[in-house]
Parts: structure tokens; C-alpha cells; sequence
């Protein structure tokens, strides 16, 4: 059996090793994979393990061996999926491997912003506090998160993990999902609602037909002016002009992004130079420990798929 590995080069930074998967088939590890290149990359394989190649129909047309796509992701927007059904394909994704990550990551969204940690680092860095008169020098707001509302959009496993925390901070939690929770401590509100409560409003739902550009004027003009977006879904959540129009006009406090529109990020994007927008490169699902983990689902899932029961079937 013939796997191809087309996108190997976004799960590991060679600290990690694809050697699990040989006992399995012949591995082919390629670099980075241009749409044009998929179909070819594949040929005669039987099994794709990818993270964001796009496996289009037409590229399931052109390589009529394909019978798995294992997914380096929970995400699954990059696969045809009702293509890969109608060609007897199954895809599994990788299920809830980032949720302590991500909900790390948000938080060092949330806590950068409300200490203002970014500004206070390159203001110590240019000499502001030693030309300061007294010892503690605090011109730029600060703020606690304790008592503030934190609005989570998404009751998934990564949203319950952000309640959690949010809990031992002492904030305030409320929750707008498509499918109410069953025994959810939290109220549950309206999106609109949850924009206009929020003083820290965070994403965890999937990018589809229904939240793309959920975050847009409409939504971002409910919003107080002294609130922080966190963003470490995707980046087709948000309209970026939009957003970036709201925080360079003040009419929100700020905002942390850990995932783009475009990736990787556009030069030209409005959120590059807009007011106290916090990014970083897709990273919240990337730690070493986390992704050591990822393949060990990916692994798990193939076995799974190999012995006739297949796991985290998508399709």
C-alpha cells in the first residue's frame, strides 16, 4: 500500500518523525504541495495523510486508487466531501488532539491584551522606564479579566475548555452555540446577544457557510468599545476590513489573532498595521506535545480505517 504524506512539512519542523506509519505502506513524504501538483503528488496512492492540501473532486477523478484521507486537523473545509463519498473515500479528521493548545493560546491572546503586555515590552525596550520618575510606570491601560463576561462562540471541546478557565479567572461566562448544550453551567444567548455582553468575546466554531464572516460591521457595532475579540478558529470568521476599520476608529479595544483569511497572511491585509491587533502565525495547535499527539490519532484512525472500522469518519 502506497501513502503519501503531501503536506509533511506543516506538522513537523523535523522535530517530529513519520516512521509510525511505515508498518502501514511505503511512505512517500513530500515538501510543500501547489494545487496544480496534488493529483500527480497522489497518483496511484491508496492513502492521503494531509493537513491542508486541497483534495478536490477533480483530484479525486485523477487518482482512482485513493480510498483514505486521514487528516492532520479537525478541520475538514480543504476536502471535497461529498465528492470523496461518491467515490467510496473516507476521510477522517483528527478530532479534539489541539484543545488544551488552543485554549492555552487563547488565553495568551486574552492576557496580552488586557495587561497590554506587547506595548509595555517595547516601550521597556526603548528606554521608557528608565527615564521614568517613579518606579512603577503605567501610561497604557490595564485591566482585569476578573468580574469581565467572556462571550464563547462555540461550546465545543475547545469552548468548554475556555469556560473552564475562564472560571478559575473569575470571569463571567456566557455561550452562543448552533446546538443548545445539555447541562451547560453557562447561560446560553443569542450571537447578538453574546456580541453585546461580551467585554472578551472568543471563537471556537467551525468555518462554514453560517460563520463565514460572522465578525462584521453588524456584529463588531454591537460590541462596547472597550471589548477584545479572540480569534483562534479561522480566519474566514471575520471580515478583515471590517475588523480592522473597528480597531483603528476605536470602537473596539483590541483584538488577538492567531488565524487569517489568507494563510500565509497577506502583506496587504488591513489587520497588519491596525490599532492594537495582536497576531501570530497559526500556532495555537502547534506545540511539540500537541502535535506528537496528532499523530498518534492519525495513526490510530489509518489502523482504524485498515481493520474495517474506521474512526473520526467525516463523510
Amino acid at each position: 500500500m502506497k501513502i503519501v504524506l503531501p503536506d509533511w512539512d506543516t506538522v513537523s519542523a523535523n522535530d517530529v518523525g513519520f516512521s509510525v506509519f511505515s508498518k502501514y505502506g511505503e511512505v512517500i513524504c513530500c515538501g510543500p504541495t501547489l494545487p496544480e501538483e496534488t493529483a500527480e503528488k497522489i497518483g496511484d496512492a491508496e492513502v492521503v495523510l494531509c493537513n491542508k492540501t486541497l483534495i478536490t473532486r477533480e483530484v479525486m477523478e485523477q487518482c482512482p486508487n485513493l480510498r483514505y484521507i486521514g487528516l492532520f486537523a479537525t478541520g475538514y473545509n480543504n476536502i471535497d466531501l461529498k465528492a470523496a463519498s461518491e467515490h467510496g473515500i473516507v476521510v477522517s479528521n483528527a478530532g479534539e488532539y489541539s484543545t488544551q493548545a488552543v485554549v492555552q493560546h487563547t488565553f495568551a491572546l486574552m492576557l496580552s491584551l488586557a495587561g497590554n503586555l506587547t506595548t509595555y515590552d517595547n516601550s521597556v525596550k526603548n528606554g521608557c522606564w528608565e527615564r521614568s520618575e517613579t518606579f512603577s510606570w503605567f501610561p497604557h491601560p490595564v485591566h482585569e479579566l476578573w468580574g469581565k463576561t467572556l462571550a464563547i462562540i462555540g461550546f465545543g471541546s475547545i469552548g468548554r475548555g475556555v469556560a473552564k478557565v475562564a472560571d478559575a479567572l473569575g470571569m463571567k461566562v456566557v455561550v452562543s452555540t448552533r446546538t443548545t448544550p445539555q447541562n451547560c453551567p453557562y447561560p446560553v444567548v443569542s450571537k447578538e446577544d453574546a456580541f453585546r455582553m461580551a467585554d472578551v468575546l472568543t471563537v471556537h466554531c467551525p468555518l462554514n457557510e453560517q460563520t463565514a464572516h460572522l465578525i462584521r460591521q453588524e456584529t463588531l457595532d454591537l460590541m462596547k468599545p472597550t471589548a477584545f475579540l479572540i480569534n483562534t478558529a479561522r480566519g474566514g470568521i471575520v471580515r478583515e476590513q471590517d475588523l480592522a476599520d473597528a480597531l483603528n476608529s476605536g470602537r473596539l479595544a483590541g483584538a488577538g489573532l492567531d488565524v487569517l483569511e489568507k494563510e500565509p497572511m497577506d502583506p496587504h491585509t488591513p489587520l497588519k498595521h491596525a490599532k492594537n491587533c495582536l497576531i501570530t502565525p497559526h500556532i495555537a495547535w502547534s506545540p511539540l506535545e500537541t502535535r506528537e499527539r496528532l499523530i498518534g490519532i492519525v495513526a490510530d484512525n489509518l489502523e482504524g480505517f485498515l481493520a474495517g472500522t474506521p474512526r473520526n469518519q467525516v463523510n
